[in-house]
């Protein structure tokens, strides 16, 4: 889409959009090294709903070209978190369609003056779709509410005096059947019920649609001539350790590049030279999992340093990568890391807390973490998007093991299977690897949770995504969601392994803890009997509101979801022996959903409360967890 056109794209309505602009060159994560520097933008911005009856006001406006708050009465909003929970307004709680964020920023005087400098800012995530000015002039557009992207804004802070850069976001979280997530605008014509115009976003996935601007938000600097990307994979030949190495620079087409291996305590270990190569590291520390080893996590940093020769002279770059040595493998009964067999035991996520929503922050992920530990968990399953890529960097750090899924849930209409869809997938995946791709904690792509996947398409459609997958990174194994529910899983044939949600005794069999055990038990038989396959029990758990009691148990008491897992593990016991190589409880924590008769105050199935206090299930999985860990290792 060009810069001109997002007036009449906006004009086209609040609930519609086409294709963004694919991502072009590297994602590496914005780092500071003697020639990078950053500037965080977290905190206040002003900021604007438009609650004109088409959405569009803004851009016939054209806010973006005058600070906001002359366009009329504006909101102190913080960044980064949602912004539907901010205030006491139930209408912007709900709100859908266009809302405004603007942010005056000055400039080191540097950043202005030196042309031999590049200015980039980056937006770690937007929900759902963006349009970004500096000083009124465009300069980027996103699809996907879960991914960063970023604008090289050097010209424009580069072209005269400048006081300051004003930086404003548009964004819609309107979902539509061709978003990943879809959803669908339900229109009520009935001018007897309804009010003339009246809209609901309607969505098939089970948490609430927060919006706004969730990640941090920065601007950064490189030289001219820069490093545009790196890509890592890891490799074991007996006790050495093999680093490949493949380094992309932009702006310069006369360079030179070294590259460097370092071990924790600052020793160099490898060195090369060149773009692409490989590092060999006698008796190499490997990258272990959590409780899978007695120094796990152990990361070595690959420092690259690039000389280039450009137009004003010689330019050097610096850009220093965590790398964890490690290998990943799949056989038809077992997942295995450094060639020993990994038994997932861990958790579901969601990036969600009070009052912040979705918004990242640092005091609730080192709390979530500290659960972990303490819970001995060893992995999760970045359920339904990608998380932060700060989350990603503590994994990294910790040893907690990530499956890594894109937004692909929900996905149960027909016309979420056609070729609008299928580009939007492709390229989401493409983001999400090239973001995450150099993480040695990410073991695992999922490219979908729960589809509808017996309708006509889906095949053709999963089995294209998934492939795509595999070519964009062959060194990590591909998953695919699926439900117990769905016999003609149409995506599961081309994955490396199943990962089966399956709520017995929850959502049929209300209350009848007793047939847990048998259909817990065909359900297994029945995913390896047909594709002789690794499995993972993915999902599994029950409603539960602390403090409620009951004995003998009654669903949504603490002693059911006490007795429902319990019953799921006995079976998990018996077929870790074999061919399961995961338990991964739904969910960690309690989050908020749309309002139905079915939730009361949202998803209660979390083993600690939305506050991060512990049910008595968080105890029984405790002892469970560390029982697997002692086991295991």
């Amino acid at each position: 889409m060009a810069p001109g056109q997002a007036g009449a794209w906006a004009a086209l309505g609040p609930l519609l959009w086409g294709c963004a602009l694919a991502l072009q060159g590297g994602m590496l994560y914005p780092r500071e090294s003697p020639s990078r520097e950053r500037k965080e933008l977290d905190g206040l911005w002003s900021f604007r709903a438009d609650f004109s009856d088409n959405r569009r006001q803004g851009f016939e406006r054209q806010w973006y070209r005058r600070p906001l708050r002359e366009s009329g009465p504006t909101l102190d909003m913080p960044v980064p978190s949602s912004f539907n929970d901010m205030g006491q307004d139930a209408q912007l709680r709900d709100f859908i369609g266009w809302v405004w964020y603007e942010r005056e920023v000055a400039l080191p005087q540097r950043w202005s003056q030196d042309l031999d400098t590049r200015v980039v800012l980056r937006i770690g995530s937007a929900h759902y779709y963006a349009i970004v000015w500096v000083n009124g002039v465009h300069v980027a557009e996103h699809e996907g509410g879960h991914l960063p992207f970023e604008a090289d804004i050097s010209k424009l802070v580069q072209s005269g005096p400048l006081a300051s850069c004003r930086i404003t976001i548009a964004i819609n979280n309107t979902l539509t059947p061709h978003t990943l997530p879809p959803g669908t605008i339900q229109y009520k014509t009935d001018t007897s019920k309804y009010p003339k115009g009246y809209f609901v976003q309607d969505i098939k996935f089970d948490f609430f649609n927060y919006a706004g601007l969730h990640r941090p938000v920065l601007l950064y600097t490189t030289p001219t001539a820069y490093i545009d990307d790196i890509t890592v994979t890891t490799g074991m030949d007996q006790d050495t350790g093999l680093v490949n190495y493949q380094v992309f620079v932009q702006g310069s087409e006369h360079f030179e590049l070294e590259v460097c291996l370092r071990d924790e305590e600052g020793k160099v270990v490898a060195e090369g030279t060149g773009g692409r190569g490989q590092l060999q590291v006698p008796s190499a520390n490997l990258w272990w999992p959590y409780l899978m080893h007695e120094h796990p996590a152990y990361l070595y940093s690959l420092e690259v340093k690039l000389t280039a020769q450009t137009a004003a002279g010689p330019a050097s770059d610096f850009y220093t990568l965590p790398v964890g040595i490690r290998t990943v493998a799949v056989t038809e009964s077992q997942f295995l890391i450094n060639g020993k067999p990994f038994y997932f035991h861990g958790v579901n996520k969601h990036e969600d807390a009070d009052i912040r929503g979705k918004g990242f922050d640092w005091s609730l992920l080192m709390k979530d973490f500290n659960l972990l530990r303490w819970l001995g968990a060893n992995s999760f399953r970045t359920s339904h998007y990608p998380y932060a890529e700060e989350v990603m960097q503590l994994c990294d750090r910790y040893g907690i093991v990530v499956i890594d899924e894109c937004p692909g849930v929900g996905i149960v209409l027909p016309e979420s299977y056609g070729n609008v869809s299928l580009q939007h997938h492709l390229e989401v995946m493409e983001e999400l690897v090239r973001r995450d791709k150099n993480h040695p904690a990410v073991v695992m792509w999922s490219v979908a949770n729960e589809p509808a996947s017996f309708l006509k398409p889906a095949g053709y459609y999963f089995k294209t995504v998934i492939a795509h997958t595999k070519t964009l990174d062959p060194s990590r194994p591909v998953t695919f969601v699926t439900n117990s529910n769905y016999a003609a899983d149409l995506g599961v044939p081309y994955v490396d392994v199943i990962c089966v949600n399956s709520y017995y005794s929850w959502y049929h069999d209300y209350g009848h803890l007793e047939v847990i055990q048998l259909q817990l038990a065909t359900q297994f038989e029945s995913w390896y009997r047909a594709y002789q396959k690794p499995v993972i029990q993915s999902e599994y758990g029950a409603e539960t509101i602390a403090g409620f009691h009951q004995d003998p148990p009654l669903m949504f008491s603490e002693e059911y979801q006490r007795s429902l897992l319990e019953r799921y593990h006995s079976v998990l016991d018996q077929k870790r022996k074999e061919y399961v190589v995961g338990e991964l409880i739904w969910n960690f924590a309690d989050f908020m959903t749309n309002q139905t008769p079915q939730r009361a105050l949202g998803n209660k199935k979390g083993i600690f409360t939305r506050q991060r206090q512990p049910k008595s299930a968080a105890f029984l999985l405790r002892d469970r967890y560390w029982k697997l860990a002692n086991e295991t290792r």
